[in-house]
């Protein structure tokens, strides 16, 4: 039996919340070697913008896997 629905969203989100405390760190390290030095309010934003869609697309994928594994 396959994965449920539910546990591929569980599953997608914890995945995608470790990324988010990542991508922030990193964004805060990165953006200005770019020029860019935004404060922690906007790189957090900006974390949350990628980290939604990254939630939906994680979600879709798996759920494209677990219909192609059925057949």
């Amino acid at each position: 039996m396959g994965q449920s629905r539910r546990m591929s969203a569980v599953e997608a989100v914890v995945s995608t919340a470790i990324g988010y405390i990542v991508a922030v760190a990193t964004q805060m390290v990165v953006l200005p070697v770019f020029g860019l030095a935004l404060g922690v309010w906007e790189n957090l934003g900006i974390g949350l913008a990628f980290t939604a869609v990254s939630i939906v697309r994680s979600y879709l994928v798996r759920r494209l896997f677990e219909r192609l594994h059925r057949g």
